[in-house]
């Protein structure tokens, strides 16, 4: 793969080389000055179904979610497990899915419950069982002045899971489609996600005014402009073609209000979107100030 990047300051182009896959970043600046309350759309908050490689769920979320793991000793006897959270917000609701690997001697339902919860966390009243996919499940809410939460319990083949949502507006309907839609087994569907820090939707920033390059006096310079990864689901498709995103390169140094122009399915768009925003740069400078200007972004996937 061969990337080159243009239009900002970069001191000089810079080629790179990869065995897998050839994506080429062109950097433009737009074409006009626009106020920032015209932007902040973002990714968008159209919900998609999300997975992770070897794990037994799939689920929808309102954008890609913050994904860490991390191994950590089981408390019922000490041994080691793979723990993997998922995380995201939207309209002041947490989505949240914990992952734990089900190591020999494995637990059972109960026995996960027991060893997660915490005495008197759920309101025993408010339990219900679950059966999804063949796998049973428990759901406790609980809801006071503070705290609105619902939680799911599962256990599959190899896993134990936990799903929850909380905050003031777990009755909205947006929470009933993303325990809807949680689907178990072994082969789930969905876009596959890695570990990162997910893509936030964003809202509107403030009236800051967003420039294009002739009218600054110094561009913004470029760092750091990591690569895409390539799907397991689109080299397997044999998805190719260019995923064009507009974003503000903002003066407090971040790549923000992210539009997709242009998008490829399979989980490329949102590798495109991730990889954005992991961009490093310094900001454009006019009359001695930092300041944003708009930028476009065009990833070429060529298999």
């Amino acid at each position: 793969m061969r990337c080159e990047i243009s239009g900002a300051s970069t001191g000089r182009r810079r080629p790179f080389r990869y065995r897998m896959k050839r994506i080429l970043l062109l950097v433009l600046v737009s074409a006009a000055v626009i106020q920032a309350q015209e932007s902040g759309f973002g990714p968008g908050t159209s919900w998609r179904r999300y997975k992770v490689k070897d794990e037994e769920f799939s689920v929808t979320l309102p954008t890609v979610p913050a994904v860490a793991t991390t191994k950590a000793a089981r408390k019922s006897d000490g041994k080691s497990r793979l723990e993997r959270r998922l995380k995201t917000a939207y309209d002041g609701v947490e989505y949240t899915i914990e992952s734990f690997e089900n190591s020999k001697p494995t637990q059972s339902l109960d026995q996960f419950i027991d060893e997660l919860v915490l005495p008197g966390e759920y309101d025993p009243p408010n339990k219900r069982s679950l059966t999804v996919d063949g796998f049973n499940g428990v759901q406790y809410s609980t809801g006071n002045k503070t705290t609105s939460l619902i939680v799911q319990f599962f256990a599959t083949e190899k896993h134990l899971y936990r799903f929850m949502v909380s905050g003031e507006g777990i009755l909205r309907p947006e929470v009933k489609q993303f325990f809807l839609s949680i689907k178990l087994g072994k082969k789930p569907e969905g876009i596959e996600i890695f570990d990162g820090p997910g893509i936030p939707i964003e809202t509107p920033s403030t009236g800051e005014m967003i420039y294009k390059g002739r009218d600054v006096d110094v561009k913004a310079r470029l760092l750091k402009f990591p690569q895409p990864r390539y799907t397991a689901d689109a080299r397997k498709n044999e998805i190719s073609g260019i995923v064009v995103l507009k974003a503000v390169f903002a003066s407090n140094g971040e790549v923000q209000n992210i539009r997709v122009i242009s998008g490829l399915p399979y989980g490329l768009t949102e590798q495109a979107i991730i990889a954005a925003r992991q961009i490093k740069f310094t900001p454009a400078m006019k009359a001695g100030k930092p300041v944003s200007m708009w930028m476009q972004l065009e990833y070429n996937f060529n298999l």
